[in-house]
């Protein structure tokens, strides 16, 4: 009778821990993970600063890989003359599309510019170094960033260098006849060029806030089937 009754209780316990209630209290951890995500959360004014060099170190920082790789690209299939046309990175629709997200506006400025339009005064202490950032909020809802650009390619020198030494004569040529005025030679590796400087609406740093600390959940890899 003893015998039996321990039976009735082992089998009870294992219909207890059926497998899909196991999998059900393991799918509750996503369950809980997805609604602390949906909480409303307040977001704090030096979380919004913070926010914001997250935004536009993500940004510039994808436009920057993007140049490389396309100013690499073009240079090896038509020279100077064909990758001029490319090294600006802002009109990348990849990096357009990331601004919109961010409600950014995205521009490279310089003291000694190619373009005119991109003239701009750039203090000392905001160039310092590549890891320097100036980050400010403007007004109740506008951002700003900025973040020098070190010329750290040598590919660029071939439009940036010197003259006669990196850059050809002919090539040379066709960059003062599209630019005019340009200042932007003389280069040396290491060097700042310039910076980027963001425009970002608070309603686009919050939701870049929000992503970046959401809690993730890493979803189990399927097995192999075939």
């Amino acid at each position: 009778m003893k015998n039996r009754f321990c039976l009735f209780a082992l089998l009870l316990v294992a219909s207890a821990c059926r497998p899909d209630q196991i999998e059900h209290l393991k799918d509750s951890k996503r369950i809980g993970i997805e609604t602390a995500n949906w909480e409303v959360k307040r977001i704090m004014p030096k979380d919004l600063l913070k926010a914001t060099r997250w935004a536009g170190d993500s940004l510039t920082a994808t436009a920057d890989t993007l140049l490389r790789q396309t100013l690499a690209r073009e240079l090896a299939a038509g020279g100077v003359a064909q990758a001029a046309a490319f090294c600006r990175p802002e009109t990348y629709r990849l990096v357009d599309s990331l601004a919109g997200l961010m409600k950014a506006t995205a521009r490279r400025v310089s003291a000694r510019p190619r373009n005119a339009a991109q003239q701009a005064t750039l203090t000392a202490a905001a160039m310092r170094t590549d890891t320097t950032r100036t980050v400010t909020r403007e007004s109740q809802e506008v951002f700003f960033y900025q973040r020098p650009i070190v010329l750290n390619n040598a590919l660029c020198l071939r439009c940036h260098g010197e003259v006669g030494t990196d850059i050809a004569a002919a090539d040379y040529a066709l960059i003062k006849k599209q630019f005019p005025q340009d200042q932007a030679t003389g280069y040396r590796l290491g060097q700042p060029m310039g910076a980027w400087q963001l425009s970002l609406r608070r309603d686009g740093v919050a939701e870049f806030w929000t992503m970046k600390t959401r809690k993730k959940w890493k979803e189990r890899k399927m097995p192999k089937l075939f």
